[in-house]
């Protein structure tokens, strides 16, 4: 090493005169052991589960309502709630609401989708009686005064008119438009017409009918009691009750094989690739192994996928390839953005890894590698809070708890290479997905065509 040398590059600390540096042994994977926690249903039907985990004197709070609708307006008037619910309630206006959860070191917010009402919030654990007491107000008291609905209306439909103009916006809606037609789970994002005709009296009656205690759940993680976390969450929720049941999105169809769709978007210069299966849901049995194919093919950036298109050919500044879950369903999404005059490359490329995965099976060092990586993420991203947390809202809003979050490293240590080459020749066979292209169809249109199995959307469609 030179004078003008300040360190080392990753390379020389890797060798040695005698070769590349030998890594030790990873050490063996412990069982975790259980944190004290609750997991109970109250008075009113909520799934209440609280978790001590101290190391800061915080606490996470999250919360899923299942929220699905068919009413066409259901997806507008939900976003309007969303931005409302917590602007006003009787007892508080919006800077005494803020007040009260600035003093306890406290946020909170609150986001919808097709399938839940989603609310997050935190505060110092010694404030959680304040927290709990303002989301009992937003629950039973809020107001939707006319003003904040038609300000924060107009709001949402100005971000709904650029949204509505990104490509990864239209590239989801086409898939969700192919995959499941005019299920109520496409609705993602609702149109900024829909929104403006979103009235106070339409907000304030969806909330009694649709903000309900029963089917919905609650998580608590921090440095608290769950003994008591769980009584104060009993004492200030008792005022809200209904004898209706929050309503579960309706059971999504299995996705099958078939032609992509060529969405045209013209004088686009980048395409967006989007493929879809059905895959397991987490409760299955083979969960873990099709976990881990998944990162093989492309669940992480030293996967096949990412090798091959990214670092091998550069046809993508990123690809991945990931899960999307609800309630007794799974499916498996990839996902790549590519210059327009090398998408039909790049999805060939992406066929010929789906089908590689099947017929050259990972290796025993490939499930290794992504077995370390699996396991390493999980514990890393339960390790906070606001981490176990969101973890475990997730988990519980398919119908699992704690215990199947502890238990996933012995479940993935326990898959076989042979496990994972199974379920990579079911679950990843290439003639078993669907999906989208989204760019300029005169460019894309010829190249796809040579290349088979996409067809240009109808335009009316």
């Amino acid at each position: 090493m030179t004078a003008s040398q300040t360190h080392r590059t990753a390379e020389e600390i890797g060798r040695t005169p005698a070769g590349p540096r030998e890594l030790p042994p990873l050490g063996d994977q412990r069982t975790a052991t259980p944190p004290e926690h609750v997991d109970t249903e109250i008075g009113n039907g909520l799934r209440v589960l609280a978790v001590r985990k101290p190391g800061s004197p915080m606490a996470e709070l999250r919360m899923a309502i299942p929220f699905a609708g068919d009413d066409p307006m259901h997806t507008a008037t939900a976003e309007v709630l969303a931005d409302t619910i917590a602007t006003g309630t009787r007892r508080r206006d919006r800077v005494a609401m803020d007040t009260d959860l600035a003093l306890i070191g406290g946020d909170l917010g609150v986001a919808v989708d097709p399938e839940h009402l989603s609310v997050s919030a935190s505060a110092l654990a010694s404030g959680l009686p304040t927290l709990l007491d303002v989301l009992a107000d937003i629950l039973t008291e809020a107001t939707y005064a006319d003003h904040e609905v038609e300000r924060e209306a107009a709001r949402l439909v100005e971000r709904l008119a650029v949204a509505r103009t990104q490509p990864r916006v239209i590239a989801r809606e086409a898939l969700q438009r192919q995959r499941y037609g005019d299920h109520p789970f496409t609705r993602e994002v609702p149109r900024p017409e829909d929104v403006e005709q979103v009235t106070p009296d339409m907000v304030r009656a969806l909330h009694p009918a649709a903000v309900l205690p029963r089917g919905s759940v609650l998580v608590l993680v921090g440095d608290i009691d769950p003994q008591s976390a769980v009584a104060d969450v009993e004492r200030a929720l008792d005022g809200w009750r209904s004898d209706d049941v929050a309503r579960e999105l309706p059971e999504l169809p299995d996705l099958a094989g078939g032609d992509l769709v060529l969405v045209p978007r013209a004088g686009a210069v980048q395409s967006q690739i989007r493929l879809s299966a059905q895959s397991l849901p987490r409760t299955a049995e083979r969960y873990p192994a099709v976990q881990l194919a998944n990162l093989t093919f492309g669940g992480y950036f030293s996967s096949r996928l990412v090798e091959n298109i990214r670092e091998d050919k550069g046809y993508t500044y990123g690809a991945h390839s990931g899960f999307e879950f609800t309630r007794g369903k799974g499916t498996v999404q990839v996902d790549a953005d590519t210059a327009s005059d090398v998408t039909a490359a790049a999805l060939l490329e992406t066929r010929y890894e789906l089908g590689r995965l099947g017929l050259v099976p990972p290796t025993d060092s490939e499930v290794d590698t992504v077995r370390q990586y699996a396991t390493g993420t999980l514990l890393i991203g339960s390790a906070s809070q606001a981490g176990m947390a969101n973890q475990l809202i997730g988990l519980a809003a398919v119908g699992l708890d704690l215990e199947w979050l502890l238990g996933h490293p012995e479940r993935l240590a326990a898959v076989t290479t042979e496990q994972v080459a199974e379920v990579a020749l079911e679950i990843f066979a290439p003639s078993r997905f669907t999906g989208v292209v989204v760019g300029d169809a005169d460019v894309l249109g010829p190249q796809l065509e040579a290349l088979g199995g996409v067809r240009v959307a109808d335009p009316e469609s």
